[in-house]
């Protein structure tokens, strides 16, 4: 399995200024929509490069199947655990760009919760011949959980300079983002499979979502040129959210402190 290291593939796309529109409206964004030409805001990348796949490629949880493109590791469960940006020119919308993805790195790892295996991608951008985005991506895969799933103690987060409370982590908002990704990933809209097949004690909030609003908060301090994020603890559907700062260290809690995912411009 680990000959897929090094395995490309690129995807072009016209970076059609409606997604990125959709995106601004949302997520609820200030200030007006991009238009076509103008610069897309960091992480926005993620509605552009579908690669959509027929049905019956798909694995149970909605994604394509492994087996492909990223190997089979015999765990069905899959997490976008974190990953890491730099931005090094504005990538402009209504204009082609490139998107070519390398498997970096795949390893397997004994976990507390069991076996898990890890497959780090980088994603290149390039618009005009030019990079504009380096993005590495970091996946896991889990072997399914019993009925009573291992519970491991997420951290708290600390105290923030500033927050403000996620009210717009919505059903709607979560079924718009799912469609504007093109992320099948059934526990982010099948409450039964999130909680009877995988565990979770109700729908998921994007991973990527959480960090795009990370993202978003982090260049109201002005243009970014790197960003990196980790998610620590599942945020589900329904609970209180908060998004804090601290310098330049940014975090998403739940109410009950639990530390969700954490995100920092230092690389």
């Amino acid at each position: 399995m680990y000959d897929a290291v090094g395995r490309t593939q690129t995807v072009t796309c016209a970076l059609d200024p409606a997604r990125a529109i959709a995106l601004h409206h949302i997520l609820g964004c200030d200030g007006p929509a991009p238009e076509a030409g103008t610069p897309l805001p960091p992480f926005f990348h993620q509605v552009y490069f579908w690669n959509v796949q027929p049905a019956a490629a798909l694995g149970r949880d909605g994604h394509p199947a492994t087996g492909g493109f990223i190997p089979d590791l015999g765990l069905p469960r899959r997490m976008w655990a974190g990953g890491r940006l730099t931005f090094e020119a504005p990538l402009r919308t209504g204009r082609p760009a490139q998107k070519t993805t390398v498997i970096e790195d795949v390893h397997h790892k004994q976990g507390r919760v069991g076996p898990l295996a890890f497959v780090t991608l980088r994603h290149e951008i390039r618009q005009d011949d030019t990079l504009c985005v380096t993005e590495w991506q970091d996946l896991v895969y889990l072997a399914d959980q019993g009925p009573s799933p291992t519970q491991t103690a997420a951290p708290q987060a600390p105290e923030p300079a500033t927050s403000q409370s996620l009210d717009q982590l919505t059903s709607t908002l979560l079924f718009r983002y799912s469609a504007l990704t093109m992320n099948g990933h059934r526990i982010h809209y099948d409450a039964d499979y999130a909680r009877n097949v995988e565990r979770y004690t109700g729908l998921v909030v994007h991973g990527p979502l959480l960090a795009q609003l990370l993202m978003l908060k982090a260049a109201e301090q002005g243009p970014l040129s790197s960003f990196s994020f980790r998610g620590t603890s599942p945020l589900t559907l329904g609970e209180q959210a908060i998004l804090a700062r601290d310098g330049d260290r940014y975090w998403i809690a739940g109410a009950d402190n639990r530390l969700c995912m954490r995100g920092t411009t230092a690389m």
